[in-house]
């Protein structure tokens, strides 16, 4: 089973040789078991990886992240075909219904509210009975943008009343960097179910090539809230990134047991699938009940 993160920060060359990585720089060299690797964060411009690695970090189903020069998340490796019958997949997500559709688009804005409003009570802000309200007010599709609404709320009562998502400052950083880990994550898991990233159920930008894996994410976006909220960040150097990646691997409950994030994660994405092409019911993941 899959457990380790491993981060590349420096001038490193990575190949493939007898289901190992190999990690090497200058005069020295590391072995590290594919199947003992989960996720794969290249936080450096200066790495150089074989297309024979790539292959088999496909075939291994390894989550890979590729960060800029800025250190910032910019891009995900996501395999075409991950599933046996991915093209019944396909084929069967392009005649979902609209409205099965806008069903699960309202749970999960529900559920995304009630997670930012839990935690607005928690901090002892009175804006969470506000929140609260919002909940019960999202329609179907949520036509009236209550997560809209609900968001500037909530980041301002976090963080401030001057603060912005579209600010350039290291506690955007830390929220985009913690956002792209479940990003990437969901989309792992929406790819080995044998299903398209791209068709989104709300998100529908024809430049986002992981529109479903946004949908599914909303409820989640807390987890990194509440900690960048409670560990604000005075560099945003290597060692937050790693207590952002170690994150995964934190316990939370989910259908009444407790699971890592990981785990809950891979439950929820197929959870969400089988209600879009089995009609099953919703089953949210609401922090407040770890």
């Amino acid at each position: 089973m899959s457990f380790r993160t491993v981060v590349i920060e420096s001038k490193t060359r990575l190949t493939y040789k007898n289901r190992y990585l190999v990690v090497k720089r200058e005069q020295d060299e590391k072995y590290i078991h594919l199947s003992e690797i989960d996720t794969m964060v290249i936080d450096s411009t200066a790495v150089s990886i074989s297309t024979y690695l790539i292959n088999e970090l496909f075939k291994a189903r390894i989550n890979v992240i590729f960060c800029d020069i800025r250190h910032n998340p910019c891009g995900v490796l996501t395999a075409l075909y991950s599933s046996h019958n991915t093209s019944k997949k396909i084929l069967l997500q392009t005649k979902w219904k609209k409205q099965t559709k806008e069903l699960l688009w309202t749970d999960i804005v529900k559920n995304k509210i009630e997670n930012q409003s839990y935690l607005l009570q928690k901090i002892s802000s009175n804006m969470s009975e506000l929140l609260t309200k919002y909940v019960m007010e999202v329609q179907l599709g949520d036509k009236t943008n209550r997560e809209g609404h609900a968001a500037k709320v909530y980041f301002n009562s976090l963080f401030g009343n001057n603060f912005s998502r579209n600010d350039d400052n290291i506690v955007n950083s830390a929220l985009n960097y913690g956002y792209a880990l479940l990003l990437s994550t969901i989309s792992k898991e929406i790819v080995s179910n044998g299903y398209l990233t791209q068709l989104g159920i709300n998100h529908k930008n024809e430049y986002n090539e992981f529109n479903l894996s946004c949908d599914f994410m909303e409820p989640f976006r807390i987890i990194i809230d509440n900690y960048v909220y409670y560990n604000l960040p005075e560099q945003f150097n290597t060692e937050y990134k790693l207590k952002l990646i170690n994150i995964l691997n934190e316990k939370f409950k989910y259908e009444g047991k407790i699971y890592t994030l990981k785990e809950i994660l891979k439950r929820y994405v197929y959870n969400n699938l089988s209600v879009l092409s089995e009609n099953k019911v919703y089953k949210s993941f609401l922090l407040y009940e770890e």
